[in-house]
């Protein structure tokens, strides 16, 4: 096949000083950090829906990209040829994995029967490509909120039809995913919510949703499947209020509807930010609740309240990721997924090199930064210490459950008032990790 990237080589490690602006400065694949590899830590993936899908186009405006391997039409062999040019890059970058939804592999048919037809005949390209590179399958997922027939939602939605139809696309995506080898499965509820209550019966809205989840879970120990599920939070856009709003609202949910045991998160930045929370703030509240899955790397533009799927640039962002990430055991089936966009300005080919190889940069500083602050031990000893009261005396007592309210009334009336608290020292851990940056 001719090459869609004729000028562009696989781009190289070529270290901080480089100027070559086709190069890592920082990611090293190989680079040992805390015994595994960066590219085991990182576990990076390029998605299908932004970087090979997406056109440009925003809502005063048609797309701008320019694609010369896009002959513009909607068949199965733009798909087939779409998929090899996407393995090109992939290759070329040097990320390890991918990501899919359905609909933007294979263009959907007039039919469920004809959509699954089409997606077949591209998921053999899909295979055959990764075959020849090596690169897998981080997770797949279905698209449940293009097509006008999910205007309600899909598994929340209020004709049954649509649910059913939800019900037979995931499915198809499932046995796609099993097929490629796919190490997860992503859930995204597009438009499980609403934009009033008025019409609303959410509790049964919540049940359904459910229960098109426990049958998905039923349907993956069917087919063998051993990939692991996720939720990936979202507050809002496009409905007003989403069902899977935040960290919490999502553990709350599958906790309730004894879900929990089958799904982790797939915690993305830009969702964290508009549902009013820190990336870090999310991935605490995954990671306390042993469901940190994966991640979204993008960030948003904070002047605006709309998912802008900006790609990372920040090394604080991604240094108080890694910091978490590694606090909790590190990344093991998911993976650092760039969920992003060159923006519309950036519309060469060549642009969607200049954004993925500073986001991999990015997460590499970010991953040796956030390494280099835990060997140092000084944050880590003062949060220790910051709670030291707990871990003898009454403080352990009450952590133990031993202890009574009465034994603490007795406690405080004998000593006469709490023991004076010390400094949280922000500016002081602000600037430690400054040292480091």
């Amino acid at each position: 096949m001719k090459t869609a990237f004729p000028k562009i080589n696989k781009i190289a490690y070529e270290g901080p000083n480089s100027r070559h602006p086709l190069a890592f400065k920082h990611y090293n694949a190989d680079e040992i950090v805390e015994g595994k590899t960066m590219r085991d830590h990182l576990r990076f993936a390029v998605v299908y829906w932004h970087t090979f899908r997406g056109t440009g186009s925003d809502p005063f405006g048609p797309g701008t990209a320019i694609r010369p391997w896009d002959d513009g039409t909607n068949s199965v062999k733009n798909a087939q040829n779409r998929a090899r040019v996407a393995f090109e890059f992939i290759e070329k970058l040097g990320a390890p994995f991918y990501a899919w939804h359905d609909r933007d592999v294979a263009p959907e048919g007039r039919s469920l029967g004809e959509s699954n037809k089409n997606f077949d005949a591209v998921a053999k390209v899909l295979k055959e490509e990764q075959k020849r590179t090596g690169i897998k399958l981080l997770w797949g997922t279905a698209n449940l909120f293009s097509n006008p027939r999910f205007v309600h939602g899909a598994g929340t939605s209020c004709n049954a039809d649509v649910f059913a139809f939800a019900a037979a696309q995931i499915k198809k995506a499932l046995e796609v995913t099993h097929e490629l080898g796919g190490a997860g499965y992503t859930f995204w509820g597009g438009r499980e919510g609403y934009m009033t209550l008025l019409n609303t019966d959410m509790k049964r809205e919540l049940d359904h949703l459910a229960k098109l989840l426990h049958m998905a879970v039923a349907y993956k120990k069917q087919i063998g499947f051993k990939g692991q599920f996720y939720i990936e939070p979202k507050p809002k856009e496009p409905t007003k209020h989403q069902y899977d709003s935040d960290a919490a609202a999502c553990l709350n949910f599958l906790r309730e509807y004894d879900l929990l045991p089958h799904f982790k998160l797939n915690i993305e930045t830009n969702h964290a930010t508009l549902a009013g929370h820190t990336m870090q703030h999310e991935l605490e509240v995954s990671g306390a609740a042993n469901a940190l899955g994966s991640i979204d790397a993008n960030t948003g533009d904070e002047l605006l309240g709309w998912d802008t799927d900006q790609f990372p640039t920040s090394i604080y962002l991604t240094t108080h990721t890694m910091l978490a990430i590694l606090k909790y055991g590190g990344l093991t089936t998911g993976g650092v997924n760039f969920d992003a966009k060159v923006r519309r300005e950036s519309f060469e080919p060549v642009d969607l090199f200049h954004a993925h190889i500073g986001g991999m940069d990015a997460f590499a500083r970010g991953l040796k930064i956030a390494a280099a602050i835990r060997k140092d031990g000084r944050l880590a000893e003062f949060v220790k210490n910051r709670y030291a009261s707990w871990d003898s005396g009454i403080g352990a007592k009450i952590e133990s459950g031993k202890a009574t309210m009465r034994e603490l009334e007795t406690y405080i009336l004998k000593q006469g008032d709490a023991k004076t608290n010390v400094s949280g020292r922000q500016e002081f851990l602000e600037n430690l990790i400054n040292e480091f940056i």
